[in-house]
């Protein structure tokens, strides 16, 4: 059994917020986020941030204030999408770009990556795309990913579901103690 070496964490659901965009000033993670950024690092995980942020096309914030606000919350590094889901680029989740792109620039087997975030059609969809595990956490839109999206990502099933990111994390590190 492969440890997880690198965890990918989407933002808006995943980290906190509501799902919906929060500008990086106005963002506030949820209560265990923090720690659970903070039990990885301790982990000797790497921690890179995975996220759809289409508002930075309509010029509603930049890449750099979300790139600050990842290095503020202790990530390793960021890999943000700024289009629109019809752009037609690679990067735009469920599409695998983003994590091609870290792969390449940390040089990191993808197989002994996990993608933790809420929304089914595209962090899961994405994850499996290049063979990373999966957590859907219930938090953010993940309720209604699991229950009433399901249709949306049938043919993938997430390695674990968890009622949110701090008990993802903890999943991760007991796997990788087993």
């Amino acid at each position: 059994m492969d440890e997880i070496s690198s965890v990918f964490i989407d933002r808006d659901g995943t980290i906190g917020g509501t799902g919906h965009f929060i500008h990086p000033r106005d963002f506030s993670p949820f209560p265990f986020s923090l720690e659970a950024l903070s039990t990885l690092k301790k982990s000797n995980i790497k921690i890179f941030a995975l996220t759809n942020q289409h508002r930075i096309s309509r010029g509603e914030a930049t890449q750099q204030d979300f790139f600050d606000e990842f290095a503020l919350f202790g990530f390793d590094d960021a890999f943000i999408c700024p289009h629109s889901s019809t752009s037609g680029c690679e990067c735009h989740k469920p599409k695998p770009g983003l994590l091609l792109e870290a792969a390449a620039k940390h040089r990191l087997d993808l197989t002994k990556a996990c993608v933790i975030g809420d929304v089914g059609s595209t962090d899961m969809l994405a994850a499996h795309a290049v063979g990373a595990r999966k957590i859907l956490v219930l938090t953010g839109w993940g309720q209604n990913s699991i229950h009433d999206y399901r249709h949306t990502w049938e043919d993938v099933k997430p390695d674990y579901v968890a009622e949110n990111l701090l008990e993802a994390v903890q999943w991760i590190v007991d796997y990788n103690n087993s």
